[in-house]
Order: C-alpha cells, then structure tokens, then sequence
C-alpha cells in the first residue's frame, strides 16, 4: 500500500510543513482541524459554530480518503478552556454520537485567539 497525503488548501499546510490527511493503508490520520472555511479563511464566533465547521472540514478529508465519519475510531478534542468544550458538546456528540469512537479532550492554547476548538481523529477504513 501506498502512502498518500491529503490537502484542504489551507496556507498553514505549507508554512508548517503537515498534511489535512494522511493515507497510509487502511488508516487515514487527519490533523487537527479548526473551524476554518479553508476556500475563505474565514472562522465564525464561538465553539459550536466551529465544530459544526471542523467536522465539515473532516469529512471532506475523510471523503477525499474513500471514507466517512462512520470509519473514525479514535478522536481528540483540543478547546482553549472547559466552558468551550461544553458549547461544543451537542455538535460534537451529533456528530460522534453514533459512532462512539475512543476520544480524549484537552485544554490547550491553540495557534489562533479565534480558534475556539482543534479536533484530531484517526479512522480505519477496511477496503475491499
């Protein structure tokens, strides 16, 4: 199997050096992802309206790996503070409620002071 690589577009790629997704078998790794429109650079206020935004970036990643939110068995959770993992929770679980993979939440800083939430997940996709 081949390793492939994944691009949203995003500036960031280039200048930090990282990949939206990385392909490598039946694994697709995709970094963490904010609530950024990559086509506009643009992110809106508040952590749920950019979860909404991450899991929209993630699963066109998946898609562009032939896989879907269903095939996420691990998640990572990266929020500024406690209260925006809380505004985020009714998204997120919407989201990963029906799949339940295995998930970690952190409070970090994150690169932007916009960036209300990062969300990291790895999915395995069985193939043929």
């Amino acid at each position: 199997m081949t390793r492939r690589l994944i691009s949203s577009g995003s500036p960031y790629e280039a200048e930090i050096g990282y990949s939206r997704a990385v392909v490598d078998g039946e694994w697709i790794f995709v970094s963490g992802t904010t609530g950024f429109d990559y086509a506009t650079m643009s992110i809106p206020d508040g952590a749920a309206a950019q979860a909404e935004q991450c899991f929209r970036n993630i699963e066109k990643a998946l898609a562009q790996a032939d896989a879907t939110l269903t095939d996420v068995v691990r998640v990572h959770y990266i929020v500024p503070t406690r209260a925006d993992f809380e505004a985020a929770m009714p998204v997120l679980a919407r989201f990963m409620g029906p799949v339940r993979p295995a998930a970690t939440m952190i409070c970090a800083g994150l690169l932007d002071e916009r960036m209300r939430i990062e969300i990291e997940v790895t999915a395995h996709a069985r193939r043929g």
